[in-house]
């Protein structure tokens, strides 16, 4: 499903697999919004354009390293035929393109035609580079308000992405070298923005929007990885069945390290839903949306903020006080579905109140 441009703003499409779900956040060249707001910040105001672009950038910047850490994930996993001889592309094509059944079923296991999709394809609107297309125009309209370093970071993936010998690249033995290198300078581009961003009302907008798409992601990826079992927790599996999802989320050695019990399946779930010490786990993603959420509220005092707050306290509590215990077969279905929900409307209602979303 294509999506079209606008040349004033810039559309913005969320992760999810269901259609319905992706329909919510969407922006056409129809879109409408309200005049927009000033936020004061310590300095001066900030426009709701520009909190809309930060949040964007990072949001972007996230999702094209999810996506790069799945595909190379899946693509080392694939060529080890002995162990992972049930590996295919189903779970990536599922969450970052809009392919219809037909022709998921016909790629799960083309891995040439499958990398075109997911990295070079503009007629997949989550592809690496429609992705990158989009940070890179967010970034380019908020280049007073974003260091030079981080610019110039996103530039350089975008022209990557770009370059004429990618597709070349990416047929042959250079692909998994090529996947690897976009995921060192998306490392870089974390690095460079922790470093280098002043922390003020731009860096809580731009945590808001990584940290909300990472959420997505690890719900998402996790609901793929139990669907395979139909959510039984007491179905017998061993770590090497979870190492695609915890090697997606760069959960593994972690894993390793902390879960030594036999039920693997409850112990991965334990880490990827509330281990507090994991930062890609739902619990810890929204413990720091949280913080950043607390940071502009305290700067700008619009009257949605109340609603706001409790809506996320409900959210936040939801995962933080669960009975873990509980979640197991149609229980874990319905929950993980639920909180994915609920963060798909806290982005909204966030995108209502600051961004002037009509």
């Amino acid at each position: 499903m294509s999506i079209k441009h606008s040349p004033f703003t810039i559309n913005h499409s969320p992760l999810y697999s269901i259609r319905i779900r992706r329909v919510a956040e969407r922006r056409s060249w129809y879109y409408k919004r309200l005049p927009h707001k000033m936020f004061i910040t310590t300095n001066a105001y900030m426009l709701s354009r520009i909190a809309d672009s930060l949040f964007w950038l990072n949001r972007y910047m996230e999702r094209a390293d999810g996506l790069l850490r799945v595909t190379y994930t899946n693509y080392i996993l694939s060529l080890d035929k002995g162990v992972n001889n049930n590996i295919t592309w189903r779970p990536a094509l599922e969450i970052f393109t809009y392919a219809e059944e037909s022709l998921i079923a016909e790629l799960e296991n083309d891995t040439d035609a499958v990398l075109k999709l997911l990295i070079t394809d503009t007629a997949n609107s989550n592809s690496l580079k429609v992705i990158l297309t989009r940070a890179r125009e967010n970034a380019r309209g908020v280049q007073d308000h974003i260091t030079k370093e981080v610019w110039e970071q996103v530039n350089q993936m975008y022209h990557m992405v770009n370059h004429p010998d990618l597709a070349i690249k990416l047929l042959g033995y250079e692909a998994v070298e090529t996947i690897e290198n976009f995921s060192k300078n998306s490392l870089l581009f974390s690095g460079v923005t922790d470093t280098t961003m002043p922390r003020g009302l731009g860096w809580s907008f731009m945590n808001l929007g990584r940290l909300i798409e990472r959420c997505t992601q690890t719900i998402e990826m996790t609901d793929k990885q139990f669907a395979a079992i139909d959510y039984n927790l007491e179905k017998p599996t061993d770590i090497m069945f979870w190492r695609y999802l915890l090697l997606s989320l760069s959960g593994y050695e972690l894993h390793l390290k902390t879960y030594h019990t036999s039920n693997s399946g409850k112990e991965v779930l334990h880490q990827v839903l509330v281990n507090g010490d994991f930062t890609r786990s739902v619990l810890y993603t929204l413990s720091r949306i949280e913080k950043y959420l607390n940071d502009v509220m305290k700067e700008n005092k619009l009257e949605g903020n109340d609603g706001l707050t409790k809506f996320f306290g409900r959210l936040y509590s939801r995962v933080k006080y669960v009975d873990f215990d509980t979640l197991n077969g149609v229980t874990l279905q319905h929950f993980l579905q639920d909180v994915s929900d609920d963060v798909l409307e806290f982005s909204n209602r966030l995108a209502q109140l600051y961004f002037s979303y009509s």
